[in-house]
């Protein structure tokens, strides 16, 4: 691949394109003297792409906009996931890409443990109680009553940073972590035992929790089909904070209607923001956050440094970008 160059930093601009995150606004705060503007919708970003030599970016990206793109030499995504970037396509246009892996890796992990004490500890329902001006009394099914994490195995796919760091605060309410990985010899120190990805179906019938943070690729697309969620307990809960494909999702909702599953609490889903009409809204024991689990109040910043960083790094000539991923 050759890489374009890129400009020096006073004839350097860069495009912002997020509908929500403030990246321009912290960008200036920083004084950097780099030119720059914001763009808020896809069609915007689509008209004035042609501007930028380099593009912070993330769910507005899209792989035609490189014959539009004549200056842009880097794009640093706003997220850690990279689905929407396809090397075929941006490589032999010389555009280097590079992803926000671990930005929020504290945030989603803590999101994570939080949905699995929200399960374990019936908030939800606590939630709809208190809307419903509604006391419930105390319990004498056993069965149905609040729980307690400790003594739990908690079966995470995916041991990146995210899944090490949930692997992490699990262990210290006491959970027994099994890791699944790609290469489970490397990286999964934090769980008490680590299995490749093959041996999925091997472990889900030991979980309590299933916890997905794996990345969105051919090998985890539909990962979580009906085979899988046949495998785990009845009693079993599933947590994604991953990407809303990894988990077939027809399959979830025959699940979740069957009472094959015990719950789900999704931060992910295939079609976002999820329509009306989707039957995820109404599946009993089914817990749904608007794919905030990464949402941080430091995420425009860690961004911003990764930014910086890969900007010095081609300035300096060097070949590899903090998290490249083209």
């Amino acid at each position: 691949m050759t890489t374009r160059a890129l400009p020096p930093k006073e004839q350097l601009t860069i495009c912002f394109a997020h509908a929500a995150y403030r990246m321009q606004e912290r960008f200036q705060a920083r004084n950097t003297a780099i030119r720059s503007f914001e763009v808020r919708s896809v069609d915007e970003l689509r008209e004035r792409i042609g501007e930028a030599d380099a593009l912070c970016v993330s769910g507005f990206w899209r792989n035609e906009f490189v014959e539009r793109a004549r200056r842009l030499v880097l794009i640093q995504s706003i997220s850690a996931g990279t689905d929407q970037y396809s090397r075929d396509v941006l490589g032999p246009a010389g555009i280097r890409v590079a992803s926000a892996q671990g930005v929020n890796e504290r945030a989603v992990a803590e999101h994570a443990i939080a949905l699995i004490l929200a399960i374990a500890r019936k908030l939800p329902l606590a939630r709809d109680n208190q809307s419903a001006r509604h006391w419930r009394g105390l319990i004498s099914d056993i069965g149905q009553r609040e729980d307690e994490l400790g003594g739990k195995t908690l079966v995470i796919v995916g041991m990146g940073r995210i899944g090490s760091r949930l692997a992490t605060l699990a262990k210290a309410f006491d959970m027994r972590v099994i890791g699944v990985k790609r290469d489970p010899s490397t990286g999964a120190e934090a769980a008490d035992r680590a299995v490749p990805q093959a041996a999925l179906l091997e472990v889900l019938p030991q979980a309590d929790f299933v916890a997905l943070t794996c990345p969105l690729n051919p090998s985890t697309q539909d990962l979580i089909d009906a085979k899988a969620l046949a495998a785990m307990k009845p009693t079993a809960a599933l947590i994604n904070v991953a990407r809303g494909k990894v988990v077939h999702e027809p399959a979830l909702v025959a699940a979740m209607r069957s009472g094959a599953l015990a719950a789900a609490a999704l931060d992910c889903v295939w079609e976002e923001p999820l329509p009306a009409a989707s039957p995820l809204w109404e599946l009993p024991n089914t817990f749904i956050t608007p794919h905030s689990a990464g949402e941080t109040r430091k995420y425009e910043e860690n961004v911003i440094d990764l930014l910086l960083e890969n900007l010095q790094r081609l300035w300096r000539g060097e070949t590899r970008l903090k998290n490249d991923f083209v």
